[in-house]
Protein backbone atom coordinates (compact mmCIF):
# COMPACT_ATOMS: atom_id res chain seq x y z
CA UNK A 1 0.00 0.00 0.00
CA UNK A 2 1.23 3.18 -1.05
CA UNK A 3 0.86 6.88 0.45
CA UNK A 4 -0.21 9.45 -2.25
CA UNK A 5 0.25 13.39 -1.40
CA UNK A 6 -2.29 15.84 -3.02
CA UNK A 7 -2.92 19.10 -2.36
CA UNK A 8 -6.24 20.18 -1.40
CA UNK A 9 -7.28 24.18 -1.27
CA UNK A 10 -8.51 25.26 2.17
CA UNK A 11 -12.51 25.03 1.04
CA UNK A 12 -12.14 21.68 0.21
CA UNK A 13 -9.78 20.50 2.70
CA UNK A 14 -11.83 21.72 5.64
CA UNK A 15 -14.98 19.83 4.06
CA UNK A 16 -12.92 16.33 4.09
CA UNK A 17 -11.28 17.46 7.90
CA UNK A 18 -14.91 17.92 8.97
CA UNK A 19 -16.35 14.45 7.02
CA UNK A 20 -18.79 16.10 5.15
CA UNK A 21 -16.61 15.28 2.30
CA UNK A 22 -16.35 12.10 1.77
CA UNK A 23 -15.07 11.90 -1.92
CA UNK A 24 -12.22 13.37 -4.37
CA UNK A 25 -12.76 14.35 -8.05
CA UNK A 26 -8.77 14.20 -9.53
CA UNK A 27 -7.11 14.26 -12.77
CA UNK A 28 -6.14 10.75 -13.22
CA UNK A 29 -2.19 11.57 -13.87
CA UNK A 30 -1.06 9.78 -11.39
CA UNK A 31 -1.68 5.96 -9.87
CA UNK A 32 -3.13 4.95 -7.01
CA UNK A 33 -5.12 1.92 -6.06
CA UNK A 34 -7.74 0.97 -3.52
CA UNK A 35 -5.89 0.84 0.19
CA UNK A 36 -3.49 2.85 -0.68
CA UNK A 37 -3.53 6.72 1.99
CA UNK A 38 -4.01 9.93 0.55
CA UNK A 39 -2.39 12.52 2.36
CA UNK A 40 -4.39 15.47 1.49
CA UNK A 41 -2.16 18.88 2.39
CA UNK A 42 -3.93 22.31 2.73
CA UNK A 43 -2.60 24.60 0.09
CA UNK A 44 -3.24 28.07 0.14
CA UNK A 45 -3.72 29.24 -3.61
CA UNK A 46 -3.41 33.11 -2.51
CA UNK A 47 0.13 32.75 -1.18
CA UNK A 48 1.06 29.45 -3.52
CA UNK A 49 2.05 27.80 0.45
CA UNK A 50 1.17 24.71 1.96
CA UNK A 51 -0.77 25.87 5.93
CA UNK A 52 0.78 22.98 7.47
CA UNK A 53 -2.41 20.93 8.00
CA UNK A 54 -2.62 17.34 6.90
CA UNK A 55 -5.09 14.88 6.75
CA UNK A 56 -4.94 11.24 5.54
CA UNK A 57 -7.48 9.18 4.29
CA UNK A 58 -7.50 5.69 3.18
CA UNK A 59 -8.99 5.10 -0.71
CA UNK A 60 -11.59 2.80 -0.30
CA UNK A 61 -13.18 2.90 -4.28
CA UNK A 62 -11.96 4.62 -7.54
CA UNK A 63 -14.04 5.35 -10.90
CA UNK A 64 -12.46 6.13 -13.75
CA UNK A 65 -14.44 8.02 -16.05
CA UNK A 66 -13.13 8.67 -20.08
CA UNK A 67 -15.20 11.61 -20.60
CA UNK A 68 -15.06 11.20 -24.33
CA UNK A 69 -16.85 7.72 -23.97
CA UNK A 70 -19.46 8.28 -21.60
CA UNK A 71 -23.20 7.49 -21.58
CA UNK A 72 -24.12 11.16 -22.18
CA UNK A 73 -24.04 13.28 -25.30
CA UNK A 74 -20.64 15.82 -25.36
CA UNK A 75 -22.49 18.74 -25.84
CA UNK A 76 -24.46 17.94 -22.70
CA UNK A 77 -21.34 17.06 -20.99
CA UNK A 78 -20.10 20.77 -22.09
CA UNK A 79 -23.64 22.64 -20.96
CA UNK A 80 -24.03 21.30 -17.57
CA UNK A 81 -20.66 19.34 -16.29
CA UNK A 82 -20.31 16.16 -14.36
CA UNK A 83 -21.19 15.95 -10.73
CA UNK A 84 -19.59 13.27 -8.25
CA UNK A 85 -21.93 12.23 -5.71
CA UNK A 86 -20.93 11.37 -2.31
CA UNK A 87 -23.80 8.39 -0.87
CA UNK A 88 -24.39 7.28 2.76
Amino acid sequence: MATIEKKAWPEYFEKVLSGEKRCDFRLNDFNIAVGDTLLLREWNPGTKEYTGREVKKVVTYIAKVDINNTMWPKEDIEKYGIQILSLD
